[in-house]
């Protein structure tokens, strides 16, 4: 970096000395004392000061407004089709039109607000459609049936998701920002700006003055990137730890004896995709224990899910992996579970059903069989009268199996039990004698 530099310094330091007209082109010495002149005047430092309130003012109204309208356009198609033409229209709109639009319709003082919302909206929206529409979908199901909504969800979730697509943007956004906000105080001639003062610095032929000027402005724009970029950065770890130790809020914990939920289901034409659950009628007690049986594809996970449905917030153990990959096994495990669960007791059931384990070390660390018993682990101590596990015991062996059925019975606190697997060995385990076959 510093050889690139120094390449191009000199370059400068030639074509200055090629010209030799300080007027057209100063050389680097002259623009450095400007630029020491600027630094040293307090007066400076307030303008700069005030045309950045300005700019990160329209940045932020950008980041609301199009935080909104993307959160409408993710739930709503047509409003989507509505608003996207107009901000592609906005953002392909030259900067140097909306200004003069801008000041015929707001006067000078606002002008630079109005024209760095107006140029940062476009990306701000389109990234946070882009963002929202991938977001991982099973796993906020997860989130949502375990209880974990409204600001929860938001941060121990969606703002995870979208967080690279916020960055991504913020990049590109933030230093295009500056240059809008710069452009309209300069054509708009607002009075105090650093637009005026590289206006004053042109018409007075003051070259190394508008240079040390553009030096200062790139440095405030690069400074206040570095500083947001940051900012967000730690904001989703902070958002994740927020989530974690507010586990079980506005949940009334978990269910005693008096609360334990009776799962009566009667399937009827909800999955036509599963002939195998037709004119099916599941009725599993209060407290009562049952398995599905059936091969690959009968519909057992269809059959769960709508169950699950019925009772949420329930206990889940999904057949697919639904943990946070870059979280620690002990948080995937807290971030659901009741309220009146600690990390202490949590981290013990964790070392109980995977002897050894780290639970500070992330769950993509893992192997599959940890991980199992880590979504197990979190199930057993979510809220919810009711248990439901789809193939809990795949990936472990026999021993592994029993010792890990041993915990569950241990655990269920009388709870009703909905089980899936293809194995009666694991119907046995879990002492469940009623067997639902599809």
């Amino acid at each position: 970096m510093g050889a690139v530099a120094a390449f191009w310094l000199a370059v400068w330091i030639f074509a200055a000395a090629l010209v030799a007209q300080p007027l057209i082109l100063p050389g680097p010495g002259a623009v450095a004392l400007a630029l020491l002149r600027l630094v040293c005047d307090g007066g400076t430092w307030a303008i700069l000061a005030g045309s950045g309130a300005r700019i990160l003012g329209g940045l932020a109204l950008a980041a609301v407004c199009g935080g909104v309208l993307a959160g409408i356009s993710s739930r709503s198609r047509a409003f989507a089709r509505l608003v996207a033409p107009a901000l592609s229209f906005v953002k392909a709109t030259p900067v140097a039109c909306v200004v003069v639009l801008l000041l015929i319709w707001l006067g000078s003082a606002r002008v630079s607000i109005a024209a760095v919302f107006l140029m940062a909206l476009p990306g701000v929206y389109f990234s946070l459609v882009e963002g929202l529409a991938q977001v991982n979908k099973p796993l906020e199901q997860m989130f949502r049936l375990h209880g974990v909504r409204g600001w929860r969800l938001f941060c121990a979730h969606t703002w995870r998701e979208v967080l690279p697509f916020v960055l991504s943007c913020a990049q590109a956004v933030i230093g295009m920002s500056w240059k809008a906000g710069v452009a309209a105080e300069l054509i708009g001639m607002a009075v105090g700006t650093v637009g005026e003062c590289i206006y004053q610095a042109k018409l007075l032929i003051e070259t190394a003055d508008l240079l040390a000027w553009t030096v200062l402005v790139v440095a405030a724009s690069w400074t206040c990137e570095r500083v947001l970029v940051w900012l967000l950065r730690a904001s989703g770890p902070v958002a994740w730890r927020a989530a974690v130790r507010s586990h079980g809020r506005g949940l009334h914990g978990r269910a005693g004896a008096a609360d334990v939920a009776e799962l009566a289901l009667a399937v009827g034409d909800r999955a036509p995709w599963a002939p195998a659950l037709d004119g099916l009628v599941l009725n599993v007690p209060a407290g009562g224990r049952a398995c599905v049986m059936g091969a690959s594809g009968a519909g057992k996970t269809t059959l769960l899910a709508l169950a699950a449905g019925e009772c949420a917030p329930c206990s889940m153990m999904f057949q697919d992996a639904r943990l946070v990959e870059d979280a620690s096994a002990l948080d995937n495990v807290l971030v659901c579970a009741d309220a009146r669960v600690d990390a202490s007791s949590a981290a013990a059931l964790l070392r109980l059903l995977v002897p050894g384990i780290d639970v500070h070390a992330c769950t993509a660390e893992l192997s599959g069989g940890q991980r199992r018993r880590v979504e197990i682990a979190r199930a057993l101590l979510c809220p919810g009268g009711a248990v439901i596990l789809d193939e809990p015991f795949t990936g472990l062996d026999v021993a592994a199996r029993d010792a890990t059925a041993e915990v569950v019975l241990d655990l269920l606190d009388g709870r009703t039990l909905l089980f899936a697997t293809h194995d009666a060995s694991d119907a046995q385990a879990l002492d469940i004698s009623d067997i639902i076959t599809l």
